[in-house]
């Protein structure tokens, strides 16, 4: 079951579905649009390895846009930062941007209770194109959960992610134990 307008609405108000800034206008009948942030990141060194702290570098994307393009793989953030805390939220991207042939996660999608933070973006183009801060690119939806949630994943010690600032993260895949 997904929930719908309303229903995220009276989440809203109980405050266990937090989205700042929050417009009405992007209240769809199931999901919330979020919008690209400013920050893009890619990483430093051509070949990754999961057991290294992988850097990236950051720019700010400038207001007549930045042009992305295939081969090479951008770190974004949603320029929202929610919170959820009863529900587990699920970020997809819009039909606009697949039909700009824009992907904004590789396989991140889902997010855990207690998610707290601006959504890495896991951006990568078929061909090039030219995106804009503040563009939509996104939209959440939310889900019930049936059971108690023992521990959130904001009040967990290992949370790698969590309150995730308005700049891209890199993979902390190193941090685990393999």
């Amino acid at each position: 079951m997904i929930l719908s307008d309303s229903r995220i609405l009276e989440e809203m108000q109980k405050g266990t579905i937090i989205v700042e800034p929050y417009n009405r206008d992007c209240l769809g009948s199931n999901s919330y649009d979020v919008h690209l942030g400013k920050w893009l990141a890619t990483y430093r060194e051509h070949i990754l390895d999961a057991k290294k702290h992988n850097e990236i570098e950051y720019f700010e994307i400038p207001d007549e846009g930045f042009v992305l393009y295939p081969h090479i793989f951008y770190l974004g953030t949603t320029q929202e930062y929610t919170e959820t805390h009863a529900h587990v939220p699920f970020l997809e991207g819009k039909s606009s941007t697949g039909r700009l042939g824009i992907d904004i996660h590789a396989t991140a999608g889902k997010g855990d209770v207690g998610f707290c933070g601006h959504w890495t973006l896991e951006i990568s183009v078929k061909q090039p194109v030219k995106v804009y801060k503040n563009m939509p690119v996104g939209q959440l939806i939310y889900f019930p959960v049936d059971g108690e949630i023992e521990i959130k994943y904001n009040q967990k010690k290992d949370a790698k992610y969590s309150g995730q600032p308005e700049k891209p993260i890199e993979s902390m895949m190193w941090k685990n134990k393999f």
